[in-house]
């Protein structure tokens, strides 16, 4: 799968410019709890930042060909969550993440309080 489009890879380095990022994509591990949202992408091109959901959820830079080089078993690597978006802001989702002690809890709250809001609860 690619990981990053051109799209979405226009839009994470425009985000170098702005202070409190929206992320732009969400990779994440379909075998573990691995996760991360990518809010910018260095001129490098590989160089990410963003929130790293591996264990306790931390804000910092990875690496686009790490992710792209990971082999899980049955031949499968980290994915794209293509269905991912948000208007949220990454402290937005460093905070729930924190709160919730993972990335993967804050999407379901995050998500769920979208859902209430539209609902008029």
């Amino acid at each position: 799968m690619i990981l990053l489009t051109d799209e979405l890879r226009k839009r994470l380095l425009a985000n170098g410019r702005n202070a409190d990022h929206v992320p732009v994509v969400k990779l994440f591990n379909p075998l573990d709890e691995g996760t991360w949202l990518a809010t910018e992408l260095s001129a490098d091109g590989d160089t990410m930042f963003g929130l790293a959901g591996l264990g306790y959820p931390e804000q910092g830079s990875f690496s686009l060909f790490e992710m792209t080089s990971v082999r899980l078993p049955i031949g499968m690597g980290i994915e794209r969550d293509i269905l991912f978006t948000t208007d949220l802001p990454i402290s937005v989702w460093a905070e729930a993440a924190r709160r919730a002690g993972s990335l993967r809890d804050a999407e379901r709250i995050l998500y769920h309080a979208a859902q209430s809001g539209r609902d008029g609860a």
